[in-house]
């Protein structure tokens, strides 16, 4: 795997691909779900599965107690704990249907290699509620030894006692939502936590033995400025997290209710925006991050930094992981489940998620069974997400075409980023070049049938 380049990026270069398209978590990506695809076709695909094959799976807790004006997520704001009990007893009906369905009664519990708790906040959930929490997914699921168990922590819910009792549950690896460190800037979104306080749970974090620790950051918020976001890198670096995830904030209030609190006169201006990502990529550079891809750092011995070195990176849905690529079963309100060659995703309101479960229904809301040219350019998209290079020859074998054919329209586009230094074109492959990476969302676009059909793309938050 080639060494991602350490020289600053080109201004214009970042300037041309300033532009909105997927993150592909996904391919085809969720905006293309549709709502025929239903309870019963999921059902049928978790039987047609079994448990022979290790799952991962996600947990969606909608839960927050304070509104975060920049939230994208599905969530619940609430100071009304009891809320949470009604949720749980829901999340129990549907562990024991998807574990029926999976045939968990004849052939034993499914194999777990990877377990995501997010939300909302996760650490709404009192310790007595996450424990019993825990235990219906062990009744219902087989964590294996050496399983990856994540939870996403909002540092003002936690302290000692908290962290201690999520490692007693088995959790080894936490992700915390930083955002920004800036006084000024937690003001306007509304998210108040001082660096002291995430810097004492982090240590507290690694004198408990967790595994992995990651912090969230997002770049484009109101009243940050390149300067001050290059404090907060500065201040993250310090605390040396073993992971990095810095998104690019995407003010979309038409779509987004909370995000009409922000004044949109205090957001940066494109300019200020591209020179924070850049400046924040050539700081961790420095610091000795490794770039995995997108928007994704890791400390050089991190797992996931060796999987990026290997080629052996994979993705879904919670973003880069170093597990194979395994199906991924989504419990709770919103979740999106991929199955074989099909996406399921759960009702997005409390009331209908309920309601489904009170009648002993899968909450399946909408979805999709991909076609054959669905599953092939899902492929090469995540070869190139994931691998950064896409050989002819596999994809030939997988899917019997013949492939310089069948893409003749994305090849000639490509030419164009082949141009820029983008990609490298050969006769049997296409490789994402050092500085393609940083672009590689560019790259994948080109493959995207619907998006290329689609002139339109203003449901998608900017590339950069």
């Amino acid at each position: 795997m080639a060494a991602v380049t350490e020289r600053p990026l080109d201004a214009d270069l970042l300037r041309r691909h300033d532009v909105a398209g997927p993150r592909y978590t996904s391919y085809p990506t969720a905006d293309r779900f549709v709502e025929a695809y239903q309870g019963a076709q999921h059902l049928q695909a978790l039987r047609q599965r079994g448990t022979a094959q290790p799952l991962s799976v996600y947990v969606h807790i909608p839960f927050c107690e304070q509104l975060c004006y920049y939230c994208a997520c599905n969530k619940i704001i609430t100071k009304h704990h009891e809320r949470a009990a009604p949720y749980l007893a829901a999340l129990n009906m549907e562990m024991d249907l998807v574990a029926e369905a999976l045939g968990a009664g004849s052939g034993g519990a499914a194999p777990v290699s990877q377990l995501h708790l997010g939300g909302g906040s996760p650490t709404f959930l009192s310790d007595t509620e996450l424990s019993a929490l825990m235990d219906a997914l062990r009744r219902r699921f087989k964590l294996l030894p050496g399983a990856e168990l994540s939870i996403e922590v909002d540092p003002r819910t936690v302290d000692l006692q908290r962290l201690t009792h999520l490692r007693l549950l088995g959790f080894n690896r936490l992700s915390f939502g930083v955002q920004d460190f800036d006084a000024a800037v937690q003001k306007a979104v509304h998210r108040v936590q001082p660096l002291a306080q995430v810097a004492k749970l982090m240590q507290q974090a690694r004198e408990l033995g967790f595994a992995s620790t990651n912090v969230d950051l997002i770049y484009g918020l109101p009243l940050q400025t390149p300067a001050s976001f290059a404090r907060t890198i500065a201040q993250v670096a310090e605390l040396r997290p073993d992971r990095i995830a810095m998104y690019a904030y995407a003010h979309l209030p038409q779509r987004f209710k909370p995000q009409r609190r922000i004044v949109a006169e205090l957001l940066p201006p494109a300019g200020d925006k591209l020179a924070m990502l850049s400046g924040a990529i050539s700081a961790l550079l420095g610091e000795g991050y490794a770039f995995i891809g997108m928007d994704h750092f890791a400390l050089p011995d991190d797992p996931l930094a060796v999987a990026k070195r290997q080629g052996m990176l994979h993705r879904g849905f919670q973003g880069y992981s170093t597990q194979p690529d395994c199906d991924l079963v989504g419990l709770g309100v919103s979740s999106i489940s991929r199955v074989g060659a099909t996406y399921a995703q759960n009702a997005k309101t409390l009331a209908e998620y309920e309601d489904a479960l009170k009648l002993r229904q899968l909450p399946v809301q909408r979805g999709l069974a991909l076609t054959r040219d669905d599953l092939l350019r899902r492929a090469v998209i995540m070869a190139l997400m994931c691998q950064g290079r896409v050989e002819f020859e596999s994809i030939a074998a997988s899917y019997l075409v013949d492939v310089p054919t069948y893409f003749a329209p994305e090849l000639t586009r490509l030419t164009q980023l082949a141009e820029q230094g983008l990609v490298t074109l050969e006769p049997g492959a296409i490789q994402v070049t050092p500085l393609g990476w940083y672009f590689v969302r560019a790259i994948a676009l080109v493959f995207d049938r619907y998006c290329q059909a689609d002139a339109s793309r203003e449901r998608f938050s900017k590339i950069i």
